[in-house]
């Protein structure tokens, strides 16, 4: 019998347990943030392509969201299940993580010393009745000028991010200010999430924490 997938099994193992909150992300940005929070949840990675028909900022990190957290709900029969998607907008260009190093220089080089946009869609689905809500958050974000030998380090470090770049990178200090959520730019709108979540339980929710 062919091996089973690791998310398939741990699935089984929580079916039966009672409403719990579930991340849809491997991403440890996300997952930090969410501990910092005082959260207790549990992580199953979605398998999905990021593929999407939409083309305006806000609509593409909705979708992508509800995408994720619809690939885990399906699979589960309780538990509210989070998806979440990120991306940087430079004037009408939209910028997601970069295939290699050479298109992640490019990118930084584009941000460099420019004004963009953040934008991070988050999903909830009520796994127990496939209730769903989803909203987006966007941040004004400045990037101080890069130079040469900053773009060719920099360019190595975050692949697996929007942008090639992460904000919370303590020894980077790549970014100059930022108007709005600084949890968005990192990459999970806290408190977007927290209202999300009072919509999908109302004043029952449940304590998390």
């Amino acid at each position: 019998m062919a091996d089973r997938d690791q998310n398939d099994v741990f699935v089984e193992n929580i079916q039966n347990m009672k409403q719990k909150l579930i991340l849809a992300s491997g991403s440890p940005q996300r997952k930090k943030i969410l501990k910092d929070a005082g959260y207790k949840f549990t992580i199953i990675v979605p398998n999905i392509k990021e593929e999407s028909h939409h083309t305006t900022p806000s609509n593409l990190v909705k979708h992508l969201a509800i995408q994720k957290a619809e690939s885990v709900a399906k699979k589960l029969k309780t538990g509210i299940i989070i998806g979440s998607d990120t991306i940087v907008v430079l004037k009408r260009e939209i910028i997601g993580k970069p295939k290699n190093i050479k298109e992640a220089k490019k990118t930084l080089s584009k941000l460099s010393g420019s004004w963009h946009r953040v934008y991070t869609g988050v999903a909830i689905i009520d796994a127990s009745n496939n209730k769903k809500v989803i909203d987006y958050a966007v941040s004004k974000v400045k990037m101080r000028k890069l130079s040469n030998e900053e773009l060719e380090t920099l360019s190595k470090k975050n692949l697996n991010k929007a942008g090639a770049y992460a904000v919370q990178e303590k020894g980077d200090k790549v970014i100059e200010k930022i108007i709005g959520d600084y949890h968005n730019v990192v990459g999970f709108p806290i408190y977007k999430f927290k209202k999300l979540l009072l919509l999908i339980k109302g004043s029952h929710l449940i304590n998390f924490r």
